[in-house]
């Protein structure tokens, strides 16, 4: 699981890119438990995260350990962009905003997430 995350470069600016595409409502959950590690070892306030979901599956028992990553990971984010979320139903959605009480912006394809997030 750990593969599928690590920091790219867009316009000379670090980004940790997770890829959820395809993944299983487990493997989401297993990806939401890695993730804080990596976002925690860099300095408050200066993560720019973006986040892969094409093709990937939710259930409750996902989202749940994704609505704990994203309270527990704010601290420390700058911006962060998702993309492929025709999966993702509204309700997940709702609720992980709310929970987290962070916006969490959703673009339809990956330039347009990535030059979202280095454009301040």
């Amino acid at each position: 699981m750990e593969d599928r995350i690590r920091f790219i470069e867009h316009q000379g600016k670090k980004i940790l890119f997770v890829d959820c595409s395809r993944c299983s409502p487990d493997e989401l959950e297993k990806l939401a438990r890695l993730v804080p590690s990596y976002v925690t070892e860099q300095p408050k306030g200066s993560v720019l995260l973006l986040v892969d979901f094409t093709g990937a599956k939710f259930d409750r028992n996902a989202v749940e350990r994704m609505k704990q990553g994203t309270v527990y990971d704010r601290p420390h984010l700058k911006r962060s962009a998702w993309y492929g979320t025709d999966t993702l139903p509204h309700v997940f959605y709702e609720n992980l905003k709310n929970f987290s009480q962070r916006d969490l912006p959703t673009f339809k394809t990956r330039e347009e997430a990535l030059d979202w997030l280095v454009e301040k």
